[in-house]
Order: C-alpha cells, then structure tokens, then sequence
C-alpha cells in the first residue's frame, strides 16, 4: 500500500474514491510548517539560512502522516500543481526524512489539473521527482516577504506609530490606491455642453445625431464650455433642410475572449456577479476539490490558480462538439483556437479554468450547486465553450448629417450585428462604464442624400469627471498589467489592505484611510524605491528566473538584502520631526483643506494663535496645535473616530475571520464581559485567547489570530539553565516563561513578535526578582528565602516576613542578617507565627429532592457557629490561563 499525501481532507475524501484500497490518501492540511514569527528565522548573515517550526496543530497532521508512512510501501506526494504545492511536498519530505520515517521506501511527486478520476490515475502513473527550480523559488519569495514584513514594519512601528505594517506586494498595491485618491482629490472639474439633434428617418425610425463640426471647426469633447456657446450652437443646427452628406460602414470581426486565468476570474466574478476576489477564490476551491453529483463526487473545474490561457487538445475537440451540437455549424470556426499567454511574467505553464466536462452543462448540476457555486460554474462554462466559438460579424455605421446653411455637421453612429457568434453566448462586462458607448447604439439604414425629419434639438451641461477609484476588480487589472504580486495572491493582499483599516470598500471601490496615506507617504518618502512600480516587477521577473532555473535564489536574496539593509540602517538616525515635516508636506493640503472664505484653516480654534499641524503620539497620529504644552487642543483623524473596535464585529457580536489553515475550523472575533476574544470553532469549549494590549480588534485579521490561539510559542532556549523560554497570554497578560518562573512582556511589545534576545533579558529579570534561598534556619531546620513584594525585598520563614531595611542592597543579604530581621520581627509581634489558612473544604453533596408524600425530617441543631470556609490562594508562579470566558 502507498501513502499520498494532499492538501485538504476533501481533496483527500475524493481521490481516495478512485485509488481504491490499494492506497491511503491522507490530508496535510496545508503546510506543515513555517517560519516562526519571530527575529532571526531568517538569516542573511549565513547566507540566509532558515528555521522552520511545525506549530502544535500541524505537528497532530505529522505524527499522522508518519504513522501511515511507517506502514507504507512507498509515498507519493499529491499537492496542488504549482509553486506553494511543490514547497508543502517539499516540507512533508523534509520533515518525513528528518524523522527517519521514509528510510529506503520510494517517494513519488504527481500533479494533476483536475480533480477526476482520468486525471488522478494518469498522475499516478506517470511520477516525477520535486522540482527543485519551484522549491527554490518558494524560498526565495517566502525569505523576501519574511525578511520585507519583520524588517521594514518595526521601522514603521518606531517611526510611526499606530501603523500596522508592510509587506512586499501589500505597500505597492496600497500606493495605487491612495495616488488614485490624491488625483481625485487635486482634479478640478470643466464645465462643457454636449449638444444632439434627434432626427427621424422617412421609414419613421428616430434616431440621435452628435454635433461635431460648428463653422468649419472641429469639436471635441471640451468644444462648448458655456451655455451662451451651447445655444448658439442649437440655432446653428435649425429645425429643417437636414441632409445626409456622407455614410461610412465598415465590417469588423470581434473576437471571443480567452478562457480564464485567475486573475481574469476574479474580476469578471466581481464585475457580473459582485463577488469580492476572496469569495471567489473560496468558492472556485470547492468547485474543484469536488462536489457530490447523484452519489460520486467529482471536480467540476480544472485548477483555479494559473496564468495560462491554453487549453489542453481534448477540451479542445469537447468544446468544439459540443458548440456544433447546440449551436451548428455557422458557430463552430474551421480549426480550433488557440490562445498563448502574452504576459512576459507568467508563472508555470498550467491550463487555463475550464470545466473539467463541458458536456456537464450548468443545468444539469444546479440541484448539486448553492446559488454562488452555480453562478460562477456558469461564468466558467460559458466562457470557456464561446473561446471555441466563431466570431461576431459587426458592421460600425458613422453618417454625417449636414444642416441647413452648412454651419453645423452633425454625426451618427451605431452597428448593426451581422453574425452574433460567441456574443450569443457570452459578452465580457466592461470596467467603469458609467454612459452607453455610442458606437454600441442601433442605427437605422441611412445613405448619402437622404433628409431626414428634424424632431428637435437638446443641449446639456457637464462637467469632467475624476478618474474613478478602483474597484477590485480594476485594481487586480491594474496590478496584473504592472507584473506585480501573483493573481493567486492578489484576494489575499486585498483582504490585508481592509483587514488592518489601511483601506475601505465604499459602494464596491477602494478608498483610502488616513492611516493608509500616512504609511504610504513614509514609505514613498523614506523607502522609494521598494514601493516602486518598476523595482516590484522586475523583482517578480527576478523570482520567474528562479522557478526557469535561471538564476541562483540565492545570489538573488543577496542582491536585494544589501540594498534594502542599507536604506533600513539609514532611517536609524531619523527623528520624528523629520517623519512629521514630511508627512506634513505630502499630506497637509488633504488634513486641512481651504475654505471658500479663505480663512485660515491652520489657526488653533482653543488659543487662537498656534498653528495646527499633525503629531504622532503612542497609538498613533492626530492633529494638535504648536503651542503645546500651553495649549492641548487635539482633533482625531478620521480613521481614529469613536467606537472604532466594536464597530470590527458584525450585527450579532461576532466577526469571521475564515477558517484554520490547519483544521479547518473556523475562526472568529468576539467579545466577552472580560474584553476581546479570538475563538477557534464552535464546539461546548472552544479555544479562545484573549486579545493583548498591542492589538486593536479593527486590526485582528486570520493570520493574527491563528498566531493568537497557537499561543503559548516557543521563542527558543534559556543558555543558563537550558529551558525552553515559551511566550504566552495569560489572566494578567502577555509573559515570558521557562520552566516555573514567569515574567510580564512589557505594554509596548508584541507577544506575537518577541525575540529571544529580548525573552533572554526579561527572564534574567524574573530570576532577580525571584525567591532566592538564604539558608536552613538554625533553630528548627526550616529554610529561609529572600524575595520582591510589592512594598520591596522582604525575607520569610514558615510564614513570617520581615522587610528589608531601606537602602540595603539584597544581594548583601546573608543568612545570620535574615535570621536577625525574623527574629526582630517575632518579637514585635509577640513571638506569634501567623495562623496558617485551613484547606478549602469540599461543598456537601447535594441530597436527593424527597418523595412526595414523605415526612420530612427535621434539622438537626447547631450549638455552634457557622465557621467560614478559608479560600487557599493562587500560587505565585502558576501557569497563566490562555483564553477568556466569552
């Protein structure tokens, strides 16, 4: 029997239906492991060599996978068929190897397009060894975004606070957004006047006619800009004597679409079916895992994260019988199409999403499909049959009228569908299409003589409009065609920009926060060149080398590690009133917009004399006034109004942040009487971590919360005593611990962050402040100890605590001067010990209600007092809850 091993349970639950007992199929839930969030996983200084973890999840899936690998004749790795499917086959064999659970049994790699059984029994027949082009790429993307996000977001965190954080691709797309606001926000309007004639054909057929010419000039768009212009131009047309001086028709052919690539997908999904990039993804995921139709589950779309546009020779031949049995032979082009990729940065050569049957026509699997799923397996169906189908013929018709007097020209223009071709099936939306395109209108038979009916004439006034904020589907165009990131994780990236108040969506656009520009203005400012548009791309040609084999991944980190260290070292001497002046510049005339009477929108409106400005302070920045500290007037941003953490919950209290990585389950923030809550699925006693100080509910997205509820984390070894120092949140917050002895993470780190270096430091703190033991008191052998309180140092034996004379250094405290400081202390209180609490007593177990109808005893007296039961208090140095009662 062989083992293959795959991504999700339901990939497994499915390919395990068409392998038969002959193989076990087993899900890894994802990668098994990463690199851990913390300082140093990464290292450039040798040669960027790297730490990678299986967390306490991951390592249950492992132990799993070993067991059935240990019982194996052989294992094939069965992941998904591009980059990050390549890099969790790889970590699997790592793992397998470093635990000596493969020894000298055969390991097979097998990729497959679509989840059918066809497809799943000719990858298995045809194994391969792991590409180690693609493995190496993966480091070098995993090493460049590890080393952009925990290098450059300190700097962020330092020199402005109250920003979040920054990541390769994140910050560019973050840019794009806020230079479209800054363009909207600079653009000034122009008036202008369009002028038409509605004209009517001797047949009765009416139709509309712009002006074009007016007294031998040429207009555009801009040619009449006020009304006086705009009725001269009406009483230049007339009311009659129009005639038709010049028709002109060409015949163009119109092309079908190619089938979709991810990045296509996802913004003809948000166009035509309003669904957000990560909806889609999610439910394109489904689609192809498989879906149970009449009993056998099968996968109804081919992979959906690929660049490429070809389809395979069988789709082919399917798409083309298929367009002449429903269609006929005048739809069904004489040889087939064929579509190649024109993007210079396409990842590996995979098949474009098709249906992985197109004969299974979205009728047919309704009754199996949820509305979303059905719609967008339409989406998919249909344009991948119209690719194979002819063209549309369509002739564009242009006539120019003349009017009477020869000082006006109007023109018409309109087409007429000769052959409708693939249009029968299937028309792409448009992007920003606010007005119907002329050229798209119906236009009546005219020819060269004809004079038609004047039926009236109409001016109207307009006036320019800004460039539109992006959609996300124009965004993920827009990135698409600037090569930069990856359409796989273009949802994702979008998702983050929300995720962390960075941006909102508005009515289906992208707008930005002030917090967003701020950090776009830093990073413009003070680290240019990595949010270039240019430097981002040719970065991603750099990695597309790596996976051709083309270059060492390596050299490549080198090359961009040296750079960027050095512009990181350079803001090490930048102040914050550097940071301010700068951002003041770039971003004053938006915080502080002039007012039409020309007032000063900069006076202080407390003192009447500062100058209001921006100013960072600890949770970010706001508005204040010079005068400071004479004068405290403050104002918020935008972004940090009121009620701005409940408002990161739903209507019903709780927000879904997706599901686990590696179980599945699903995620979610909440909150309980004793604040905000991460919580992990839905059962009795779900596992829940209470948020730390350093994060704001609007901030918590999957990937923090995930890192939240695998708390407690091993940040790495204590030298001195050899114990694993963990980092966790508990009942009094975020620690450091090794072995019994605890320590407080200080308000301004992160838990999710902290180094070893730092953890080191803090547990030399809580050694210091911990019981030290003096010696054996000489009297009756009991120990004595010195310790910290709340009120200083303070020795103790058998109870008895006697403070520490002030100015007494306690490391000079010996044990004959502790023994004086007890017996003093003994003797003040006359010579009593203090009473040693009484264990808590068990409550009595409740009696049976009694029968109906019996007597009832009567009480027995009590000649004493009710005694009250002592409550044994909590250890000093016991472990800390993760979690909070919800």
């Amino acid at each position: 029997m062989d083992v293959v091993v795959v991504e999700s349970p339901a990939k497994a639950k499915t390919i395990n239906k068409y392998l038969g007992d002959e193989y076990y199929v087993i899900a890894s839930y994802g990668h098994i492991r990463d690199l851990p969030p913390k300082d140093g996983s990464v290292r450039p200084d040798e040669d960027f060599a790297m730490d990678w973890a299986v967390d306490a999840r991951s390592e249950k899936q492992l132990k799993a996978i070993i067991d059935a690998v240990k019982k194996a004749d052989g294992v094939i790795l069965a992941t998904d068929p591009d980059r990050e499917g390549e890099a969790i086959s790889w970590h699997v064999l790592e793992e397998l190897q470093r635990r000596k659970a493969i020894k000298d049994k055969p390991v097979r790699r097998v990729t497959f397009n679509e989840i059918t059984k066809r497809a799943v029994l000719d990858a298995i027949a045809s194994p391969r060894d792991l590409n180690k082009e693609l493995i190496e790429a993966y480091l070098a993307r995993r090493a460049l975004d590890y080393l952009v996000g925990f290098t450059l977001s300190p700097v962020l965190w330092r020199k402005l606070p109250g920003s979040r954080s920054a990541g390769r691709v994140q910050s560019v797309a973050l840019r794009l957004i806020c230079e479209r606001e800054a363009e909207i926000e600079v653009f000034k309007p122009q008036e202008y006047w369009s002028v038409e004639a509605v004209l009517e054909t001797a047949k009765g057929e009416a139709f509309t006619a712009r002006l074009t010419q007016l007294d031998g000039k040429k207009l555009d768009r801009l040619g009449i800009t006020n009304e006086a212009a705009a009725t001269a131009a009406v009483e230049a047309i007339g009311t009659s004597g129009h005639k038709v001086v010049s028709v002109e028709t060409k015949t163009q052919r119109r092309n079908p679409y190619p089938p979709f690539t991810t990045s296509t997908l996802q913004q003809e999904a948000s166009r035509k079916l309003g669904m957000s990039a990560s909806r889609t993804m999610q439910v394109a995921q489904k689609l192809y895992e498989g879906i149970t139709l009449g009993g056998e589950t099968v996968g109804l779309i081919t992979y959906m994260r690929t660049d490429g546009v070809q389809l395979s020779g069988e789709a082919i031949g399917q798409a083309r019988r298929l367009v002449e049995k429903d269609y006929g032979a005048p739809y069904l082009p004489k040889s087939p199409r064929v579509y190649k990729t024109k993007q210079k940065n396409a990842q590996e050569a995979h098949e474009a999403i098709r249906p992985t049957d197109l004969f299974r026509r979205p009728k047919q699997v309704s009754q199996y499909l949820d509305k979303h799923q059905l719609r967008l397996y339409e989406l998919i169906w249909k344009r991948t049959l119209a690719c194979q189908m002819e063209s549309a013929v369509v002739d564009q018709t242009a006539a120019d009228i003349e009017a009477p007097g020869g000082r006006a020209v109007l023109r018409a223009t309109g087409q007429v569908i000769k052959f409708d071709g693939f249009l029968t099936l299937y028309t792409e939306s448009r992007d920003d299409s606010a007005d119907s395109d002329d050229d798209e209108r119906r236009l009546p038979a005219l020819a060269k003589g004809d004079t038609p009916t004047h039926k009236g004439t109409k001016s109207e006034q307009h006036f320019t409009q800004p460039p539109p904020r992006f959609t996300e589907a124009s965004l993920v165009k827009k990135l698409e065609e600037l090569g930069i990131g990856r359409p796989s994780t273009y949802a994702s990236i979008l998702q983050v920009l929300q995720d962390r108040n960075y941006v909102v969506l508005d009515k289906r656009r992208f707008q930005p926060e002030d917090r967003g520009r701020l950090v776009t203005v830093f990073l413009t400012n003070f680290f240019d060149r990595y949010v270039e548009y240019d430097f981002t791309a040719q970065l991603e040609e750099r990695l597309d080398e790596v996976s051709d084999g083309k270059m060492d991944w390596r050299v490549l980190l080198r090359e961009f590690w040296n750079g960027f260290s050095s512009a990181i070292d350079e803001t090490k001497g930048l102040t914050i009133t550097e940071v301010l002046d700068t951002l003041d510049q770039e971003l004053g005339d938006h915080f502080f917009p002039s007012k039409e009477d020309g007032a000063d929108v900069r006076l202080c409106p407390s003192c009447k004399n500062g100058r209001l400005g921006l100013k960072l302070g600890k949770h970010g920045a706001f508005i204040g006034c010079s005068n400071y500290p004479e004068c405290r007037y403050t104002r918020p941003l935008a972004v940090e109004g009121d009620g701005e953490a409940d408002k990161a919950l739903g209507d019903d209290g709780i927000k879904q942040l997706g599901a686990h990585p590696v179980t599945q389950e699903p995620v979610s923030l909440r909150k309980g009487p004793y604040g905000f809550y991460v919580q992990l699925g839905e059962e009795a006693k779900p596992k829940r971590t209470s948020l730390p100080r350093d994060l704001q509910p609007q901030d918590i997205i999957l990937d923090s919360a995930v890192a939240l509820l695998d708390l407690p984390r091993d940040v790495g070894a204590w030298p001195e005593t050899g114990e694993t120092i963990q980092a966790g949140i508990g009942r009094f917050g975020p620690y450091v611990r090794a072995g019994k002895l605890y320590q407080s993470i200080p308000k301004d780190e992160s838990v999710l962050e902290i180094g070893i270096n730092r953890a080191i430091t803090l547990m030399e703190e809580a050694k210091a402040k911990a019981p030290r033991a003096l010696g054996i008191h000489p009297d009756d052998g009991i120990e004595i100890k010195l310790a910290r309180g709340r009120f200083g140092p303070y020795v103790e034996w058998d109870g008895v605590r006697a403070n520490i004379p002030r100015g007494t250094e306690p490391s000079t405290v010996t044990l004959e001067m502790a023994v004086d400081l007890v017996n003093k202390k003994l003797a003040k209180d006359g010579g009593k010990k203090p009473a040693k609490k009484a264990p808590a007593k068990k409550a009595p177990a409740k009696k049976a209600p009694a029968k109906k109808g019996a007597a009832k005893k009567p009480a027995a007296k009590k000649s004493a007092a009710k005694k009250t039961t002592a409550q044994k208090p909590a250890a000093k140095n016991a472990p800390e809850k993760t979690g909070t009662d919800g």
